[in-house]
């Protein structure tokens, strides 16, 4: 299986093309898949204890701290780590272990498996134990911190949106506007020139699916229409919903 990745359907299609052309193979297509992300809307206290006993040297480390949304004044979507730790309550290649474990994960978040961004993760507190401490029962406690404070941080799933423009006859962009507000569409702008209807609105990717065989049969073929990223912003509750539990889904298919 080879992932390819594109800025939407018909980019997608021209790659598998390609594929065909000059290489010679037949391909198979699944759907697309969009690239979303994951973040936190406000602090959230964690306190995790991992502890482990099963014969022989087990598994202990304890991380106290907090996450929080990280300040985004450039526009970057960068995480941040931060460790407040005085003394030996936890040994320095420990705090790496968590360091590491941290940003491991926000390579892939737990809701939907997408990256997560503009998250800041604060240690200040933790216990380690003489024999049964190691730097991979602190990265399993990290991971599980994570994923507990995430309930009480105001989880958000964010979906990429796009600015979509759209040309067409005046005869037919009454037709087409609804065809786009029905693909829960923002319009932002609507102009004319001569016998022409321009229009440009705020679509999120995910309903753009198949969007270009629509406004070919809309407008008879003589419509057009173009369209770049413009932000990542929050799913509704019942999107996100939706896109978590496919992930879910799919993971349990893999397992």
């Amino acid at each position: 299986e080879i992932i390819i990745s594109g800025m939407g359907e018909l980019h997608l299609q021209i790659y598998t093309e390609r594929m065909k052309r000059e290489f010679g193979v037949e391909v198979k297509v699944g759907t697309p898949s969009v690239n979303y992300r994951e973040t936190i809307t406000r602090k959230a206290n964690f306190d995790y204890l991992h502890k482990k006993q099963s014969g022989g040297a087990g598994q202990y480390a304890r991380v106290i701290g907090y996450i929080e949304p990280a300040s985004n004044e450039f526009g970057e979507t960068k995480c941040d780590f931060v460790s407040k730790i005085v003394g030996t309550s936890i040994p320095p290649e420990y705090i790496a272990a968590v360091q590491k474990a941290f940003f491991e994960l926000m390579n892939k978040g737990p809701q939907t498996g997408y990256p997560v961004i503009n998250v800041r993760y604060v240690l200040e507190d933790g216990a380690t134990h003489v024999v049964d401490s190691s730097a991979n029962a602190f990265a399993i406690a990290t991971r599980y911190s994570f994923t507990k404070a995430l309930a009480d941080a105001g989880a958000q799933v964010l979906e990429p949106l796009m600015d979509v423009e759209i040309n067409c006859s005046k005869d037919v962009y009454s037709t087409v506007m609804a065809g786009v507000m029905k693909r829960k569409g923002s319009i932002t702008k609507t102009e004319t020139k001569g016998d022409m209807f321009c229009m440009r609105a705020d679509v999120p990717l995910r309903e753009m699916f198949g969007y270009a065989m629509e406004l070919r049969s809309l407008t008879s073929g003589e419509g057009d229409f173009s369209m770049e990223y413009k932000s990542h912003t929050p799913m509704s509750p019942q999107d996100a919903k939706a896109a978590i539990e496919k992930y879910k889904k799919k993971r349990k298919e893999k397992d």
